[in-house]
């Protein structure tokens, strides 16, 4: 009897951890975390973090498991325009020098079909924290040619930035807004699995 029960414990013991969530970790020169904002309403102006890092919490499989929390420095911000970006880093916009990040932390993963799914958490901006929801993909993973384990992950939302008191509203002559107040985020994450530290600490 004893046996059967160390027997039963152990392989327990061994499903459990087989399918522990591991850490994965941004790898951001092969990431992005862009956005899309309408201009004087007839274009697009797309732009762009260029600094941030943040971790997955996957087992590689079960999506509905997943946890993330990503940081983006605010001052990296680039729309290919140097003006326009000195701008965006004001009081006008982000504020960068008393708000220098934006996080996102997840709360739940929801409406998962294949490798589809919602992602629900709190985005903070400047003094303001608000959930959101972003739709996600996976979009796979393997080994890479030097020994790492890959991740691909594809996120958009769209966010109304008066709600997170960017509130630059300068209004066009003939109506309508400079800057729109809805503004497209998209995440293009590549992950890499965290390696087990060594039993010997290094």
């Amino acid at each position: 009897m004893f046996k059967k029960n160390a027997l039963l414990v152990l392989l327990l013991a061994f499903a459990v951890g087989g399918t522990q969530a591991a850490t994965w970790n941004i790898d951001q020169a092969h990431s992005s975390v862009g956005f899309t904002v309408r201009h004087m309403v007839i274009s697009k102006i797309t732009g762009k973090f260029n600094d941030f890092d943040g971790t997955v919490e996957f087992d590689g499989e079960d999506l509905s498991s997943g946890k993330a929390q990503v940081t983006v420095r605010m001052a990296s911000v680039d729309t290919d325009n140097e003006k326009r970006d000195d701008h965006l880093r004001t009081g006008d916009f982000f504020e960068v020098e008393k708000y220098p990040t934006m996080t996102f932390k997840s709360t739940r993963v929801s409406n998962v079909d294949g490798d589809k799914f919602r992602l629900t958490g709190i985005l903070t901006l400047k003094d303001v924290s608000k959930e959101v929801i972003f739709d996600c993909k996976f979009n796979g993973k393997l080994n890479d040619p030097w020994g790492n384990v890959r991740a691909g992950f594809s996120a958009e939302t769209e966010i109304n930035r008066q709600d997170f008191n960017v509130s630059f509203s300068k209004v066009l002559d003939g109506g309508g807004l400079v800057v729109s107040d809805n503004v497209r985020i998209n995440l293009e994450l590549e992950l890499i699995q965290a390696k087990e530290q060594a039993a010997s600490g290094e």
